[in-house]
């Protein structure tokens, strides 16, 4: 109830916003920003086809048909139109096809628009809104929650399934945003950045651990959820650990920088280098500077 389906709609939201980035990124760079987006895209795509294969159902191909299908046309509207697409679509992926995959385009072109709207730089400054949406976004969930629970005999999606889902990822979204304004921020961080710089590769080893300790136990996943969840927590802490590790050696994660090569059909620089030892003070000079040695990608916070 408080897991399942109700992290769909936060991905495919920031999703949206990864797009609208990207894109803006791209243009301060190239004169053709779009092209790179769909190699980008396109690579995605293959990279999903071929996880298809152990994954039946899994999110990247889905993910980049509908980003070249309607996020790449709706990158040449205005932003009131890709706000009012976003609205309509994700209302009736809702009450016409009770959620899943249909829910999908709905959410990228919201978070399109509120990345066009400067929605995550005006967070910063918006903490009794936010605050606000989250009490609402809160008592709202709850009776939801209550009424999907009344349905857990119906195993597919369900307009209850979606509606929970989706107040409950605003709660999660909006609580995360508030604690991000607390002491617990540079911890948050320090949590997060690791898995979320590395979102590629953590998503595809996930897989190919889960099959390899399933082969190697024989475990029914219905049958055993106590080793399930020891192997979930396990799996979320090695990626923890080994992303922090790689990303004091490198930019980005092998699979990121090999999507990213291919985006920006070139090769990119992934190995840090590091900071220039400080120059020797010279003789009668009581102060040294100090530089910083600062290096800009193609687009800002990009995974």
């Amino acid at each position: 109830m408080l897991v399942d389906g109700r992290f769909m709609p936060i991905f495919a939201f920031l999703f949206g916003i990864g797009f609208a980035l990207f894109l803006e990124s791209a243009a301060a760079g190239t004169g053709r920003p779009r092209l790179p987006l769909v190699r980008r895209l396109a690579a995605l795509a293959a990279i999903g086809a071929l996880h298809q294969m152990l994954y039946p159902g899994e999110v990247l191909l889905s993910y980049a048909v509908v980003g070249l299908v309607v996020l790449l046309p709706a990158s040449f509207l205005p932003r009131a139109l890709v706000l009012a697409g976003g609205v309509i679509g994700s209302v009736l992926g809702v009450t016409v096809t009770s959620g899943g995959l249909p829910l999908v385009p709905g959410l990228f072109l919201l978070g399109l628009a509120a990345a066009r709207y400067r929605v995550p730089q005006e967070l910063e400054g918006r903490g009794r809104q936010v605050a606000i949406a989250f009490a609402v976004s809160l008592a709202a969930a709850v009776p939801a929650a209550v009424w999907h629970y009344g349905e857990v005999w119906n195993t597919g999606f369900s307009t209850s399934s979606a509606v929970a889902g989706l107040l409950t990822a605003a709660t999660y979204v909006t609580a995360l945003c508030l604690l991000m304004r607390t002491p617990l921020a540079r911890l948050l961080r320090a949590v997060f950045a690791p898995l979320g710089r590395m979102a590629l590769t953590n998503y595809l080893s996930a897989t190919l651990v889960v099959l390899l300790v399933g082969w190697l136990l024989d475990f029914p996943a219905r049958d055993r959820w106590g080793a399930l969840f020891a192997l979930a927590f396990g799996l979320l802490l090695a990626q923890w650990a080994v992303g922090s590790l790689w990303l004091r050696a490198f930019r980005y994660g092998p699979l990121e920088w090999g999507w990213r090569c291919v985006t920006w059909w070139s090769i990119v620089p992934n190995r840090r280098r590091p900071d220039p030892a400080p120059a020797e003070p010279e003789p009668r000079v009581q102060a040294a500077s100090s530089h910083q040695v600062v290096w800009k990608g193609h687009s800002g916070g990009e995974a």
